[in-house]
């Protein structure tokens, strides 16, 4: 049993796959071909920006528009501490600080109550300039964007969407990635939507944003490549991703729809028994992972790996208490759902191709050590 199955979805479309890669080789454009400006137009379309903006990888998709927007020394950057280093790295790299949030216990997004006692902290002490949040769109669900851009327009905050796990999610008849000023995903191979190899896409409708991220992403270029108006990055999209892209991109609604349905299973056979994930009423998660609270966790994970199902902690410890973060400013109010989560998180085989069978057989050695456990501690 496989934690995501990739093969699958090759085998599915491989002669496509074939096709498009062996066109990309025999034109001969490498960098920058045909296929990587219509993958920008066709993910513009899905998504429904203006303008979409590829580039080399997932991290270079924020470093870029924090980049873009002049953000560094002296600027503070409101990040979720239960996430991937990313969102945090890209804001120290600007020499900017990221400043910790709490997550909502129920979506594990960053909590607004936890944003703006950060927001006063940091506008009191004057140290710094509160310049930008970049909320998490965690394991695919798009963070609570109606409060985020409320607070942001009220406090003159960029708000970069992080949703590098949440490509084909949606709320409020909105996708995920036309959220906030600009948004960045990853093409990770292990994403919802992803490549074979390192890739990532920056989205927005600011045509002018749109221009200064074509330009810091190729060396600062101003009209040709020798001609440099700002210190930019080499972050291009290379166009056999892009191809590969374009075919997957092509099957992303159905998978979509796949996961929805291996996710309805999975709340109706544990939610009982765990705190398990479900789909939300205005709209639908990507399903990148899937995630199930117990206290019973450590012994679970073993218990399945027994079995031979595999399973991970996302995330075993969150980025405030990290050797490389521990000393950035975090919100006076405390992290304590980032701090306790690590210890009852479990995600669960996640991917469009889970066949019914193997997830009942998931279900089952869960609820039958689950339910073992409680009687034998007289629960």
């Amino acid at each position: 049993m496989q934690f995501i199955d990739l093969n699958a979805q090759r085998e599915r479309i491989r002669d496509r796959l074939k096709a498009a890669i062996d066109r990309v080789v025999d034109d001969g454009r490498y960098i920058l071909g045909p296929e990587v400006t219509e993958l920008e137009e066709k993910l513009a379309a899905y998504v429904g920006t203006k303008h979409v903006v590829a580039c080399a990888n997932g991290t270079d998709a924020l470093l870029l528009p924090l980049h873009a927007s002049g953000i560094g020394i002296g600027d503070a950057v409101f990040v979720p501490s239960f996430t991937f280093a990313a969102t945090a790295e890209v804001v120290a790299l600007t020499k900017a600080e990221p400043i910790f949030v709490d997550i909502d216990p129920k979506t594990y997004n960053i909590d607004l109550a936890s944003l703006e006692a950060a927001i006063d902290m940091v506008k009191a002490e004057g140290r710094l300039q509160p310049k930008a949040i970049i909320p998490v769109d965690l394991f695919g669900l798009a963070a609570d964007y109606d409060g985020l851009i409320q607070i942001a327009a009220r406090e003159n905050l960029l708000v970069i969407e992080d949703a590098a796990q949440s490509i084909g999610g949606s709320a409020d008849g909105k996708m995920c990635g036309a959220f906030g000023h600009v948004a960045g995903t990853s093409f990770y191979p292990a994403k919802p939507l992803g490549c074979y190899g390192d890739g990532g896409a920056m989205f927005t409708d600011d045509g002018d944003l749109a221009e200064r991220l074509r330009s810091f992403a190729f060396h600062g270029k101003g009209e040709t490549q020798y001609d440099n108006i700002v210190v930019g990055i080499n972050s291009r999209l290379d166009t056999i991703q892009a191809a590969i892209l374009i075919e997957k991109l092509a099957i992303l609604e159905d998978e979509m729809e796949a996961r929805h349905r291996v996710a309805a299973r999975y709340a109706a056979g544990l939610g009982d028994i765990v705190k398990a994930a479900s789909n939300p009423e205005n709209g639908r998660s990507a399903w990148a992972q899937y995630a199930i609270e117990t206290p019973k966790r450590d012994g679970l994970k073993a218990h399945l790996q027994e079995k031979g199902i595999p399973s991970v902690i996302y995330y075993v410890k969150p980025l405030h208490t990290q050797v490389a973060y521990r000393n950035f400013p975090r919100t006076p109010t405390g992290l304590a759902v980032s701090e306790e989560l690590p210890q009852r998180i479990l995600c669960l085989p996640m991917h469009p191709y889970l066949s019914e069978d193997d997830q009942d057989r998931i279900i089952e050695t869960i609820r039958n050590y689950i339910g073992s456990n409680s009687v034998a501690a007289g629960e």
